[in-house]
């Protein structure tokens, strides 16, 4: 018999990871550190970025991770990218998700709530941190990266040549 061992990123423990659920009117965050430690939920108002980083910063050390990179990811949608801009200018790693991209067991039915796709998201992003060898965004696709300027050239709306 021969011993199977798991490849993962040594730095992978090493960040305090964070899922966000993008919402109208609320955020919900699903928070935690490794893939068997605890969780931390809250859901603060939609684009209070400073509440955002308040919270982060606070679970962080409530999970005794203060001082750990921070990672976070969302789903793309109407929030756009002006979030991944700020997130990244404030010294957060950030994913943009495609949200076909989240695996979904089909065979099985299965209940849809925040709580429950913060934490599919959370699991997501640590097993893409500690270097899953399976396939962890399926297709494996992210956004492009977009600056502000690519953002309005790329909508008729805002750079006054569209109807809008």
């Amino acid at each position: 018999m021969t011993a199977t061992t798991r490849t993962q990123n040594p730095n992978a423990a090493a960040v305090f990871c964070v899922a966000l659920e993008l919402g109208e009117g609320q955020w919900k965050l699903t928070m935690g550190g490794g893939r068997t430690g605890p969780v931390v939920r809250r859901t603060i108002a939609a684009r209070d970025t400073k509440r955002l980083l308040g919270t982060i910063v606070a679970a962080a050390r409530r999970l005794g991770l203060d001082g750990r990179p921070v990672v976070s990811c969302y789903e793309a949608g109407r929030g756009g990218f002006w979030l991944h801009r700020w997130l990244v200018a404030h010294g957060v790693e950030n994913l943009v998700v495609d949200s076909s991209s989240i695996e979904v067991n089909r065979k099985k039915r299965r209940a849809k709530s925040d709580r429950l796709d913060g934490e599919a998201l959370l699991d997501l992003l640590q097993r893409h941190r500690a270097g899953s060898r399976r396939k962890v965004w399926c297709g494996c696709r992210r956004w492009r990266k977009r600056t502000p300027a690519t953002s309005t050239a790329s909508s008729p709306r805002r750079s006054g040549t569209g109807r809008g």
